[in-house]
């Protein structure tokens, strides 16, 4: 993930290489949503990211492998579909490591968003071991693996989602912030204030934006304390083409809290689970969730 700057700040966000070079330009918000997993095993262990991306001639998906040293082992991308095939397998060996993808996406069904919803699967194994299965189409892919017997388990923990969102004053996501935890409707409201509901229920209300454009607060969801941080700087002071950025952090005992940081340490660590040791990251603070706002014209 050397090429996936942080996306807190007033710059705006690049994703890619493929982006934009210029962050604040409103083509380089694309729309896509990245998941980081986080793997562990006797023979391997380190981070899954996989990002899914729409485009105008239709979906892409993209997968990253890293080792634990933050090492990156492979970099796969399925382009828009309209010039590839929406299912296949690929076999890769870097450095020791297997690597197996499979996936079938020819009856996925998408939502507003870029990631599908149903109809699909991705399979990843690592050194021949189950680590990541997303979708729903378990049945076909233990068909296609003669895999009836011995159930392909994913095995990778969710550490990370970012998200660029789109609207004029209402902004949407879903969020899941514990393991098997329930997932969670997002909503951001902003016009002369901040208003944010979680499943309807407002946990935040910012007045006077122009003197509290960014700061901080402690929320309980599912009775997990939830750190969330906002910087709507961009919106009130900068371009129309920039962004607003919004942090949710699951908080452990002893983490230090953002409440004891300035908003420049703030916008320094806002992407900290691809800085420094995610190990040390994921462990010590759970699921991280960062929002990248834009508005429309």
């Amino acid at each position: 993930m050397k090429d996936f700057p942080s996306c807190f700040g007033e710059n705006g966000v690049q994703v890619s290489d493929s982006s934009s070079s210029s962050s604040t330009n409103k083509s380089a918000a694309q729309n896509l949503v990245t998941f980081i997993y986080r793997y562990q095993s006797q023979s391997f262990s380190g981070f899954i990211t996989v990002t899914w991306i729409k485009y105008l001639m239709g979906q892409g998906l993209s997968i990253e492998i890293e080792n634990s040293t933050k090492e990156s082992l492979c970099k796969f991308d399925v382009k828009a579909w309209l010039f590839s095939k929406r299912k296949g397998f690929k076999n890769l060996v870097v450095k020791s490591t297997t690597i197996d993808i499979h996936w079938d996406l020819s009856s996925a069904k998408f939502g507003p968003g870029p990631e599908p919803l149903e109809g699909f699967y991705l399979a990843i194994a690592l050194n021949q071991e189950s680590s990541l299965f997303l979708g729903d189409l378990e049945n076909e892919f233990y068909k296609k693996m003669d895999l009836s017997s011995i159930p392909f388990v994913s095995r990778a923990i969710l550490v990370a989602k970012r998200e660029n969102i789109f609207g004029k004053r209402f902004y949407s996501s879903k969020a899941q912030f514990c393991d098997m935890g329930k997932l969670h409707d997002i909503r951001i409201e902003c016009d002369k204030s901040l208003v944010i509901y979680i499943d309807n229920k407002m946990v935040l209300q910012v007045m006077n934006l122009k003197w509290n454009f960014r700061g901080n607060q402690i929320i309980l969801v599912d009775g997990i304390s939830i750190e969330l941080y906002w910087d709507v700087y961009s919106w009130l002071f900068g371009s129309f083409t920039d962004n607003a950025i919004f942090l949710f952090r699951s908080r452990v005992p002893g983490a230090k809290a953002w409440a004891n940081r300035s908003p420049a340490d703030a916008s320094a660590l806002s992407w900290p689970v691809l800085q420094g040791s995610k190990d040390s990251y994921s462990q010590a603070h759970g699921f991280s969730l960062v929002l990248c706002a834009w508005k429309n014209e």
